[in-house]
Formats: C-alpha cells, sequence, structure tokens
C-alpha cells in the first residue's frame, strides 16, 4: 500500500509540476492579494479615492475598514467566497486531467489500486489548496506592512488567521463533489458549472440566514461572515458527510471500472 501510494503520488506530483496550471492559481491568489491591497489604499486614502470616482463607492460598501482588522476580513471573505470556485478549480483540474490529456490509460497500467490514485489525487489536491492560501496570505500580510496599516496586534493577527484557516480547512471539504461531477461526467465544463450553481446557493442560503445548514455556506460562517450565525455541531457536520459523499462517491466511481472505459 505505501508503495502503491508513493507511486501514484509521484505520478500526479510530476503531472502537476510539469503544467502552468499551478502557477496560474498562484497568480490568481496573487491577484486576489492586490485586490485587497487596492481597497485598503482606497479607504486610507479619501481624497485619492474621489479622485478614481466609483471604485470609492464600492470600497465603502464593502464594509470594510482601512486597518488590519478590514485587512483580515477581506482576506476570510476571499478564502471563505472566492475559496470554493479556486480550490474547485484544482479539484477538477487534478481528476479531470486524465480525461483531456489521454493519460488515464497509462495512469490505470500502474500497478496500483484505485483506490490509492484516488487517495495520492486528493492529497494532491489538499497540499495544493494550502499552499496556494498560506501563499495568499503571505500576500496580503505584506500588503498590510506595505501600507502601514493602523491596528495591528498579536492578538488581531492570530484571531484573524485562525478564522481564515477554518474557512479554508472547510471549504477544501466541501469541494470534494467537485472530483465526483468531473469523473462522472468527464467534463471540466459540468464540475465547474456544478460550482458555479453551488457558490450561487451558497449566497442564497446565508442570506436566508440558513449558511450553518448549508456546506458551502459553512466556510464563511466559520469566517465570521455572518453576524448572528453560530459554526454548531450541525454545521460541521454538514460539512463532513459533504466530504464524505464526495470522497466515497469518487473512489466507487473509480473502483466500479467506468474510469477505464
Amino acid at each position: 500500500m505505501t508503495t502503491g501510494y508513493r507511486a501514484a503520488l509521484a505520478a500526479e506530483l510530476l503531472k502537476a509540476r510539469r503544467s502552468k496550471m499551478p502557477l496560474l492559481t498562484f497568480l490568481v491568489m496573487a491577484a486576489a492579494g492586490g485586490v485587497a491591497g487596492l481597497f485598503m489604499f482606497v479607504l486610507s486614502d479619501p481624497e485619492q479615492a474621489r479622485r478614481m470616482g466609483l471604485l470609492d463607492q464600492k470600497a465603502q460598501l464593502s464594509g470594510l475598514t482601512a486597518d488590519w482588522a478590514g485587512l483580515l476580513g477581506f482576506l476570510a471573505q476571499i478564502v471563505a467566497v472566492g475559496g470554493l470556485f479556486v480550490y474547485a478549480f484544482i479539484a477538477v483540474w487534478v481528476f479531470g486531467q486524465e480525461f483531456t490529456s489521454g493519460t488515464l490509460r497509462y495512469l490505470l497500467a500502474l500497478p496500483v489500486p484505485r483506490r490509492t490514485i484516488v487517495l495520492a489525487k486528493f492529497t494532491v489536491t489538499a497540499v495544493w489548496c494550502a499552499a496556494v492560501t498560506l501563499w495568499l496570505a503571505a500576500v496580503v500580510l505584506l500588503v498590510g506592512l506595505a501600507l502601514d496599516l493602523p491596528g495591528a496586534s498579536a492578538a488581531l493577527l492570530r484571531d484573524g488567521l485562525a478564522r481564515t484557516a477554518a474557512a479554508a480547512a472547510l471549504m477544501l471539504l466541501v469541494t470534494t463533489p467537485a472530483a465526483l461531477v468531473v469523473c462522472a461526467a468527464r467534463s471540466h465544463l459540468a464540475a465547474l458549472a456544478a460550482t458555479v450553481g453551488a457558490l450561487v446557493l451558497a449566497q442564497v442560503a446565508a442570506t436566508l440566514g440558513h449558511g450553518d445548514l448549508f456546506p458551502w455556506s459553512v466556510p464563511a460562517v466559520a469566517a465570521g461572515l455572518a453576524p448572528g450565525t453560530a459554526l454548531g455541531p450541525a454545521a460541521l457536520a454538514v460539512v463532513f458527510l459533504t466530504a464524505a459523499a464526495g470522497v466515497l462517491g469518487t473512489t466507487r466511481w473509480w473502483q466500479s471500472g467506468h474510469a477505464g472505459n
């Protein structure tokens, strides 16, 4: 099992290393961090904001403040909302690239159980998502230092980064169904369309005050973006059940023989 897992993991890592997709996701996260910096700059310089026209209004409507609390809140918001699409994109690429590149038959030729291949793919997905999230956090922190934002404290940084980490972990769990969709449909577009649908429904659930019961809204609750809604046992149960459905469903699809058809 250990040798087979290492072989499958090495194959997945090699595929990712030879692709430009990791670089693309890091650039997307860097851009998101840049947007956070732009908002902070606009809010911290009202005169400049007025010269920029509508950008001032958009920044004010965001409800952010030009300090470390506002910046860390924006970081959590990026992960809790935009993270769904980025994480799902990574999962879809890791599990779906075999169908578009024609490498599936080579992967299945490895003397490795198919469940082990699935485990290796989920491992690469998790590590990749964690890496881009750490990169985003580093970019945002550098932005805060560069803008010399007020209100920094060890407790604030600890709380803000903890909320971001919780949102990221929960978001990673609820993106596992994207792997199942891309495998079952053999289509990147189908999986990404399902992700967009989940994102829309998550916003609706949060607006109706039931964000703690809809799996793709729970990360926002953990990030503190749903005032008055607590992250309780029911919310965690919904997340873990969704994650289990995605992982077990994907594993069963691979073991059922559909992967080789």
